[in-house]
């Protein structure tokens, strides 16, 4: 723990309060956690706020947790809290005070995430939210052009969920017959991706090896 840090995490803990889920301190940095439902009184007061000014959104981006710690996860809380399968997570920059925070909202549905959009705080907030929604599908409502920004209009699905399929679930090819390009359901098979080698224990403890 720096005190930069600890000055950082008391300043945050006295002017959010009650909307704050949980915070923490590890490597000289703070992250504080939020329920979605808070999530813009307490972004506008991070930024408004004199003794805190994060006047820059750095950077948005989607988590899937799915079964991440799942012992740890279960029986937790599913009302924008820990325990929820989706986040969005902010990194925030203060110019002003010379300091950085995280800062993760749980979004309260798993089967429809959704979670209020920051761009009328932050601007740079718009092709940040686009990508979360893309990659993940997590809603951000009061976007204004909320649409998939690097995958394909006919892309199903959102490829960095944890259960969507390695092969994806379609694919495009030319048709010569059509004369043009056309999507279809995939056609590759699964494979096994565990290695069919496997060697004895301690095989690279041998002089043999070493000698290369």
């Amino acid at each position: 723990m720096t005190l930069r840090a600890a000055v950082l995490a008391e300043s945050v803990k006295a002017v959010l309060g009650a909307k704050i889920v949980s915070i923490t301190q590890a490597l000289g940095e703070v992250t504080l956690v939020i329920k979605a439902v808070d999530l813009i009184g307490a972004m506008t007061a991070l930024r408004d706020r004199p003794e805190l000014r994060f006047e820059q959104l750095m950077d948005l981006c989607g988590v899937d947790y799915g079964s991440y710690g799942k012992a740890t996860w279960d029986g937790a809380s599913s009302e924008g809290g820990t325990g929820a399968r989706f986040a969005v997570v902010y990194h925030l920059l203060s110019l002003a005070n010379n300091w950085r925070l995280r800062v993760r909202a749980f979004a309260a549905a798993d089967e429809l995430p959704v979670v209020d959009s920051v761009i009328n705080i932050w601007p740079s907030a718009n092709w940040f939210e686009r990508e979360a929604f893309d990659l993940y599908g997590i809603i951000f409502t009061g976007h204004p052009d909320l649409r998939r920004i690097l995958t394909d209009y006919g892309f199903i699905g959102h490829p960095f969920r944890k259960d969507f399929p390695i092969s994806g679930n379609v694919e495009m090819r030319y048709d010569p017959d059509q004369r043009r390009v056309i999507y279809q359901p995939v056609t590759i098979e699964p494979r096994e991706i565990t290695p069919r080698i496997v060697r004895e224990e301690h095989y690279a403890d041998s002089e043999g090896f070493r000698k290369g």
